[in-house]
């Protein structure tokens, strides 16, 4: 059983992915490759001057692949239901059991109908956290957004999830914020960070 399985491999899942392996969660990502960043060229990603969408993705697969993310390459899900105090995710390969669910599958919301996720019209109805009616589910990108596909909302919507996911682990509100051991705060003195 692992922690956080995340269905999809652009940026919401990958995001979800670096931000819950990173900080301690046993993270699976399945990811057949479909995602429309392979269409693209950013030029409107904060931090990112211009990258081809492929190359973006290749980068981006490798830090998750660095944190120590599962990555199923080309690992289709066939369905995920709940079981238990989790959830079962089918692939055509395999059987996973997890604690959380992410569904970062673009626009397609067949795998959040089928797990029994409230809609709001044709959209996934989810709270800020990204969290679906189906506690413990979260829904990412185009299927949560009409006409909002923009890889950077896709990502911001994945590490949402993931935070809120560590948040409900420790317990408490949980920053993924890393401060360098020799940076000083705006008033002069070395941050603490603990």
């Amino acid at each position: 059983m692992v922690d956080v399985a995340i269905v999809g491999g652009g940026p919401a899942g990958l995001s979800a992915g670096l931000f819950a392996s990173k900080n301690g969660l046993d993270t699976v990502l399945f990811d057949t490759d479909k995602t429309w960043m392979h269409k693209a060229h950013l030029f409107n990603y904060l931090g990112i001057g211009s990258v081809g969408g492929s190359e973006f993705m290749a980068t981006a697969r490798q830090q998750v692949d660095d944190f120590g993310v599962d990555r199923k390459q080309g690992e289709k899900v066939t369905a995920v239901e709940e079981s238990g105090d989790g959830f079962a995710v089918t692939t055509e390969a395999d059987e996973y059991e997890a604690d959380y669910v992410v569904l970062a599958t673009g626009a397609s919301r067949d795998l959040a109908e089928s797990l029994g996720c409230e809609f709001d019209g044709d959209l996934v109805d989810v709270g800020v956290s990204m969290e679906t009616s189906v506690e413990g589910a979260y829904a990412t990108g185009g299927m949560v957004r009409a006409e909002e596909w923009q890889a950077v909302i896709s990502a911001g919507d994945g590490a949402a999830a993931a935070l809120n996911i560590l948040s409900n682990e420790k317990g408490e509100h949980y920053h993924d914020f890393d401060v360098p051991d020799t940076a000083e705060s705006v008033f002069g003195g070395l941050i603490d960070d603990e």
